[in-house]
Order: C-alpha cells, then structure tokens, then sequence
C-alpha cells in the first residue's frame, strides 16, 4: 500500500505539470495557473502527510489511493461551486404544519358567506368615496425573511404622503410609549370611512387571499413593511420564524395600547409556543379584542368643547 501512495504523489505531481502548461499563456497571464498549481501543492502534502502515516501506523485505512489520485484543481473547485449551488437553492421556508394550513382553509370555507358579502360591500364603499383602485399592495416581510405583496382595502387617498408614518414607526421602535395609531386623531389623508375600516380591521380582510396562496396563515404576527424590518436588531428578527397572520397574541393583548417592546416580546412567545390550543385561545379573543379596539377609538375622537361664558367681574 505504501508504493500505491508513492503512485499517487507521482500522478499528483504530473498533474500539476499538466496544469502548469495547460493554465499558463505565452503572454506571462498565469493568474489561473497559479491557483491550480497552488491546490495541487495542497494535494502533494496530504498525499506526502498520508504516506507518513501509512509509514507509521501500517494501516491500509488510512489512505485510498485511488481517490487521491482522481483528486485535481478542477475537481476541487467543482465540488465547491456544486456545494455553494445546494446552499443557494436550500429552501428558505418550511411548509406550515399540516394542521395549521387545514385549519385556515376550514375557516375560510366556512366563513365565505360572511366575509365575501362583507368585501364587496366594502370595495364598492371605497369606489364610491374615493376615485382609484379598491385595493392597496404594500411589500411586506413574511417567514423567515421572504418578501412578498400584502393586499389591502385602500383607506388613504391616493398619492397620500407616508413620510410622516414612516417616521412616526420609526420613533415607536425606539420610545418606550404606547403604539397609538396616527389616525386615532383624525387623519386628513383617509377616504371617507377609512377610520372605521382600520379601527375594526376589515381593510385587512383581502389578505385572506394572501393565506389561500400559502404567504400568510389567519394567526400569527403581523408583516412588518420592508423599512420596519430592516431597523429590527437581530434579536427582533426571531419574530419572523413565524408565518405572518391576520390575528395574533399581540392583537389580543392590546395591540395598539402596547409598546413596540412589548409587541415583539410577544410575537417571540408565539413563535416559540405555536400550538393548536393557543391559536384556538387567539381566534376566541380576537371579536372581543376588536370591539375594544373600535371603542377605544370612539372615546379618542376629538370633540368639540363646550365652554359657558365666563362671568365678567365689574
């Protein structure tokens, strides 16, 4: 076995040779020579390393000649790129478990007569009151990272400017201080109606279309927009090994009336405890949660003051 070894440094070393002339130009452009010539190097020594301890141990286990000798730049660099290729096309997402899919689509199926009444009579609304298109598509982050295109009803005017939501989202990521929405105090970039619509969630309903195509599930947190997520630390990332839902435990344990510190905490707790029980104790809270969320922003309204006069002192 000892002389198969000293065969195979040999078919190394007339490899290189190969490779020496094969890689390099008359012009003196060996740049790829060099490179080969310097993993066949890498070659001899283990081959040289091996036969020493052939020498030593007297094993035959310890080195196949065969497969040495097979061992070239060329190979090297393929089985690397081929391993790069499996990386890259490695899923990034995991089916949703099987019961968690069944559940969302019975529920679907079971609703449709209530909630495709509902969005026509919502889309023909948000025709009427506002010139444009019925529907709003915003890039959202989804499981594990993957972006995809949320679906809304419209409750803005169209070409509203969001800059000042934009930058209202980013001071709530760093204030410790409740997640009031912008539009609890009146809003002049909302349609007609657009108040009540968000208030009670039905501007989200068409996301149901966003579950039957598999981005999103009924319960799980909410999808951050692109610009959220790219100010998240990474410790806020874990909130994304969850699918993004319609529902969750955060909008059922007072959504806006929390800090966004808060938001996320729980976000993680339900991404680390999915079960059929929890979304079950979530879908039981979330008719309440939303009457307490349409509430709470009736008492906010801003209302006209009555004042007495004053008695004037003579």
């Amino acid at each position: 076995m000892i002389n198969g070894s000293a065969d195979a440094e040999e078919s190394v070393t007339g490899s290189r040779t190969g490779f020496d002339s094969t890689n390099s130009d008359g012009n003196g452009n060996g740049q790829d020579g060099e490179i080969a010539r310097f993993l066949q190097d890498v070659v001899a020594e283990v081959a040289h390393s091996q036969r020493a301890a052939i020498g030593r141990n007297g094993s035959s286990e310890a080195f196949d000649s065969e497969r040495l000798a097979s061992l070239d730049a060329v190979s090297i660099i393929d089985q690397t790129e081929a391993r790069r290729g499996a990386e890259l096309s490695a899923p990034l997402c995991r089916p949703l478990p099987a019961w968690k899919r069944g559940l969302d689509l019975l529920l679907i199926v079971l609703s449709a007569p209530l909630w495709l009444p509902v969005m026509t009579l919502i889309a023909i609304w948000v025709g009427i009151t506002s010139p444009g298109a019925v529907f709003y598509r915003q890039p959202r982050i989804g499981f594990r990272g993957r972006r995809f295109m949320i679906v809304k009803f419209r409750t803005m005017k169209v070409n509203a400017d969001t800059t000042t939501h934009e930058r209202y989202l980013e001071h709530l990521m760093v204030a410790d201080c409740p997640m009031i929405k912008l539009d609890e105090q009146g809003d002049p970039r909302l349609i007609v109606g657009g108040k009540i619509l968000r208030a009670t969630g039905l501007d989200e309903l068409p996301q149901i279309f966003n579950v039957l195509t598999g981005e999103m599930t009924l319960i799980g947190p909410r999808p951050c927009t692109v610009r959220e997520f790219e100010r998240f630390s990474p410790p806020h990332r874990e909130r994304v090994n969850a699918y993004p839902g319609l529902t969750g435990w955060w909008q059922v344990n007072g959504k806006n009336q929390t800090t966004f510190r808060e938001m996320i905490e729980m976000d993680i707790f339900y991404s680390r405890n999915i079960s059929l029980s929890l979304d079950l104790r979530i879908l039981v809270r979330t008719f309440p949660a939303i009457a307490n969320q349409v509430r709470y922003s009736w008492q906010r309204l801003p209302r006209a003051a009555t004042r007495r006069p004053s008695s004037v002192r003579t």
